[in-house]
């Protein structure tokens, strides 16, 4: 299913109404969930729990791609060389899957069906295959990520964070944020090492 809209962008519309830097990091706050820039008429839901229902999610919108694959539930944001006027969703869903709309819910929401959970690709806060080395780029990360109980951070394809990245997520955030519960998910050696040194200063 394809679903093509010739107006303003949806990555540009989110980049200018949050005030981010790049259209880049509007597709990585996509891709948090809970996310809106009219939430008097829509709760920002409805594209997250799409992306997890379908085997392939992809949208097009300026030079910007973001595509989400269920089949190993990862996520990706590139430029593209021609950009695209609009917005283009694309979406493909096998005929003989056995995914539910209850079993995806059930994974992210709580027993009074509230959004509560939530997984952030880490890889998508880096651009240029620039390391996760500062705090600035840990608060790229968790920037909105007070709207969630549970938190997976997923390290995929991340092969290594620096102490002031780590330290900002895992003992500074959580410290101030003790309510939130954040998980590291497919993390390698390396990244483990730095966040179990956070941890270990917690006190």
């Amino acid at each position: 299913m394809i679903i093509m809209d010739d107006g303003y962008g949806i990555f540009r519309k989110i980049k200018e109404s949050m005030d981010l830097e790049d259209e880049r990091h509007a597709a990585f706050e996509l891709s948090k969930g809970k996310l809106t820039t009219a939430p008097d008429n829509h709760t920002g839901e409805s594209i997250f729990v799409t992306s997890q229902m379908f085997d392939s999610f992809a949208i097009f919108s300026g030079s910007v791609v973001f595509i989400h694959d269920e089949s190993d539930s990862r996520y990706w944001v590139f430029e593209r060389d021609n950009p695209v006027a609009g917005t283009v969703v694309c979406l493909e869903l096998a005929n003989a899957t056995e995914r539910t709309v209850k079993e995806i819910f059930d994974q992210f929401t709580n027993g009074d069906y509230a959004f509560s959970k939530t997984v952030v690709p880490v890889n998508l806060a880096t651009y240029e295959d620039d390391a996760l080395l500062s705090r600035a780029q840990a608060r790229r990360v968790l920037m909105r990520i007070d709207r969630f109980s549970t938190i997976l951070l997923d390290f995929t394809d991340v092969e290594q964070v620096g102490q002031a990245f780590a330290d900002e997520v895992f003992r500074v955030f959580a410290r101030t944020h003790p309510q939130i519960e954040i998980v590291p998910i497919n993390a390698n050696s390396q990244v483990m090492s730095m966040i179990a040194r956070a941890y270990s200063h917690r006190k």
